[in-house]
């Protein structure tokens, strides 16, 4: 019934006035260009080759490659029908493809004609109409329909005029006898070819590519062109042909015909505007179970890049990264962005904080880019909409609100990553890692929930513990205290027992107190009820400020808060104070000196009020963290 209908709708192709096909062709190719899927894919990927590029340019050419697209499935549709004085009528053979086959007349060679995906591509079956003869051995090796009958009728139709179709199931055998015998083989290099491909690179962006025309240049010494059909008006082309430099390797052809795409596509309007944006070329390293990590049958990537002059891949792939609201969570969740990072060099990582966090995040630069998160209100989530013109490839989310899911949703990314515990099906993400039911959360540490969520996603490299930056030793013995904690007045340790520990410091010892505006009513009573002087920088310091004074501090006792991770990420040596909160989930995570303090009978897993945790068991704590600054006092 297909074929029939596909016959029926070439016949009225053929026989219909050029001027109602011309007329017909945009209206078809806006229809198909509001197909969502499509109209994504074609803006995502103008977006990603082109990101200097106005939108009102990426519409033009969108919409170029549509109408180009629905001229080429006329075409082929009507092409069975057509006389071959009419196909002279619309194709000509360019100079560059005359003398291309004339030299091969001459002296014939094995020769890879490769093709892109470029519009009114299968016209090349016709050039036996075009060139003088005799005409070379020439097949193209062609994928295959799922319908046989269909298949079998496409195969004849295009055969009509002499040149031979090979399907790639079955026809890669005769065509390396065909180049043994000096004779011409064509085939479509740009592709996506999956897992099976070799991971290279286009426009900068990881892509898997067929090696086939590398492995006939190595093992045959073919020479390899590209050919393909130059657009001159409706129904009007012009098959050229451009001889392809390289070293004849494997790599080096592959590369080569990926590095000629690319001029193309840059330098050629024409050429740019009939490439088909609509397939997915770099749909490979996408498969969500191994998002976070590159892996491929075989990998050219560092050949690549040696011949573009690069040691690491251009970072464009967009990986969105929605960070969690607390200071602590934040700091925890820098090990696994450097771990993505390692698992993914080709990644654009673009964070999403609160405001607070920016100078901090920038500081470490531990993504390319930061993104504050609005203020809340009516516009807020008009804001991520407008973000959906910028096609992140990848959006993480680490937190697990409403809130948070529908800010992915709105920027229309594909692939958006959440965990999902039970209860909680959170219907926006698109995938989600199912947190086992026999998983106890207070038994394992966030780190590592984190860890099993992103492995689910293909990371397989390692948290990086190592504290972020160079920690220099401080000259003076500065300790330094967080006596507040900011979202739970329970893991505070009692102002007494603050002061008491500070009475038995030694005196030549600088003590300063941290905290937020908020500590600073604790701060005060502390300094105002201590009898030696104090440093009280509670609310004092924006977080950046923080961060150089917690540096310059010799020992840091805390409460367990933000301030103990951040401390311990820059590799401050601590003494973390557990009550009634669980350091198995909570403790510090960096490579760096800390000891976690309960009191005497805590569970492991906290429960007990801070009250019971005397002075004296925290001095002799602090004492062993640091004796040699205390020894020396």
């Amino acid at each position: 019934m297909l074929k029939l209908l596909l016959q029926l709708f070439g016949r009225i192709c053929a026989w219909a006035p050029e001027p109602v096909l011309r007329a017909l062709v945009p209206v078809i190719g806006e229809v198909v260009l509001l197909l969502p899927r499509r109209r994504h894919t074609v803006y995502s990927n103008l977006s990603h080759v082109f990101p200097g590029m106005s939108r009102a340019e990426h519409r033009r050419i969108a919409r170029a490659s549509s109408r180009s697209l629905i001229e080429t499935g006329l075409l082929s549709l009507a092409a069975p029908y057509l006389s071959a004085a009419r196909v002279r009528q619309i194709v000509q053979a360019a100079p560059s493809l005359q003398t291309a086959l004339a030299e091969h007349r001459a002296n014939p060679f094995p020769m890879v004609m490769a093709s892109a995906h470029v519009a009114y591509w299968e016209i090349q079956t016709c050039m036996p109409l075009l060139v003088p003869e005799p005409f070379p051995e020439i097949v193209v090796v062609y994928r295959p329909v799922d319908n046989p009958i269909l298949d079998d009728w496409i195969k004849r139709t295009r055969e009509r005029f002499g040149m031979r179709l090979l399907s790639r199931k079955q026809g890669f055998q005769e065509a390396l006898k065909i180049l043994r015998r000096q004779g011409i083989v064509g085939l479509h290099f740009d592709q996506n070819s999956g897992r099976q491909g070799a991971l290279t690179t286009l426009f900068g962006r990881v892509c898997s590519t067929t090696e086939l025309p590398g492995l006939f240049s190595e093992k045959y010494q073919a020479r390899i062109y590209t050919i393909y059909p130059e657009r001159l008006g409706f129904w009007r082309i012009a098959l050229q042909m451009e001889s392809i430099t390289s070293d004849g390797s494997v790599a080096g052809v592959t590369i080569a015909l990926n590095r000629w795409l690319e001029r193309k596509l840059q330098d050629d309007k024409i050429f740019r505007t009939t490439w088909l944006w609509s397939h997915d070329r770099w749909k490979n390293q996408d498969i969500p179970e191994k998002r976070l990590h590159l892996a491929a049958k075989r990998d050219l990537l560092a050949a690549d890049l040696a011949a573009r002059g690069l040691e690491q891949p251009l970072r464009r792939t967009r990986l969105w990264v929605r960070l969690p609201n607390w200071l602590g969570d934040v700091v925890m969740v820098m090990p696994l962005l450097r771990a993505i990072r390692r698992g993914r060099p080709d990644a654009e990582i673009t964070l999403f904080a609160q405001p607070a966090f920016h100078p901090l995040l920038n500081r470490w630069q531990i993504a390319d880019c930061v993104e504050t998160l609005p203020a809340k209100g009516w516009t807020y989530y008009r804001h991520f909409w407008r973000l959906r013109r910028r096609y992140p490839d990848c959006h993480i989310l680490f937190t697990n609100s409403v809130r948070g899911d529908i800010e992915a949703w709105l920027t229309r990314c594909r692939q958006r990553f959440g965990m999902q515990r039970p209860g909680q099906p959170r219907p926006l993400l698109s995938h989600r890692y199912r947190v086992p039911a026999d998983f106890d959360e207070m038994a394992h540490h966030q780190l590592e929930l984190w860890t099993r969520f992103l492995q689910h996603f293909g990371l397989n490299e390692p948290a990086d513990l190592t504290p972020m930056g160079a920690r220099i030793e401080p000259a003076s013995f500065v300790i330094g205290l967080v006596p507040g904690s900011e979202n739970n007045p329970e893991k505070r340790w009692p102002i007494p027992h603050w002061c008491a520990l500070i009475a038995e410091l030694p005196a030549a010892a600088s003590v300063v107190l941290f905290g937020t505006r908020n500590d600073r009513v604790i701060t005060n009573e502390i300094v105002a009820r201590s009898a030696r002087p104090l440093h009280n920088l509670a609310g004092q310091t924006t977080l950046t400020e923080y961060c150089d004074r917690l540096c310059g501090c010799s020992v840091l006792v805390t409460n367990d808060t933000g301030g103990m991770h951040l401390a311990n990420a820059l590799g401050v040596p601590l003494l973390a104070l557990f009550g009634p909160t669980n350091p198995v989930r909570t403790r510090p995570v960096f490579a760096a000196p800390f000891r976690v303090l309960q009191p005497t009978g805590c569970p492991p897993q906290g429960g007990m009020g801070l009250d019971a945790l005397p002075p004296a068991q925290v001095l002799a704590a602090l004492r062993e963290l640091a004796p040699d600054r205390f020894a020396s006092q």
